[in-house]
């Protein structure tokens, strides 16, 4: 038998595609405007606003749901946070983050995360495409690559998912 959702609230579960992002999250693209990642830098700031981060897996995620296309209600996030100024050149930008849970398809126990959502109107560069969810997980997931399938629980008052 697998194992329930961790949360009951994540009620709903859809299936999506690990794609390679643009790294910037992770630090793995080496830019030197980011040492150690842009979520490294980003984490200090978001524990004074009321979300700590510390020991999450400090990469995001990239999951695909092509064709479908992602909405997130921002005015139901678990945490929304304006203008985080967070890099010393960089302008200031809002985020928003959901609970969810995730695990690679086909394995059994389920890992807490968020949903990690720079507002792409105050974002100054790195956007994503509307199919595209960023995921934060608390540990970094066993044997999941590029290409391999993901299964997120979200909240559906906080997240619909539609056709393109």
């Amino acid at each position: 038998m697998i194992p329930p959702v961790p949360d009951s609230r994540l009620s709903l579960v859809v299936t999506g595609r690990v794609v390679q992002g643009h790294r910037v999250a992770s630090g793995g693209n080496g830019d030197p405007n980011f040492p150690g990642g842009s979520l490294a830098m980003q984490v200090p700031h978001f524990r004074k606003r009321g979300l700590d981060l510390s020991g999450f897996f400090l990469a995001t995620l990239n999951l695909s749901l092509a064709p479908r296309i992602v909405a997130l209600d921002r005015g139901r996030a678990d945490h929304t946070f304006r203008q985080v100024a967070w890099h010393p050149s960089e302008p200031a930008e809002d985020f928003s983050f959901f609970r969810i849970a995730i695990r690679k398809t086909g394995q059994e126990d389920w890992i807490d995360g968020w949903i990690y959502h720079p507002h792409p109107d105050t974002k100054p560069a790195h956007f994503q495409p509307p199919n595209l969810l960023e995921v934060i997980a608390r540990i970094r997931i066993t044997g999941i690559d590029y290409g391999d399938e993901a299964e997120l629980a979200f909240d559906p008052g906080q997240l619909s998912i539609g056709e393109k």
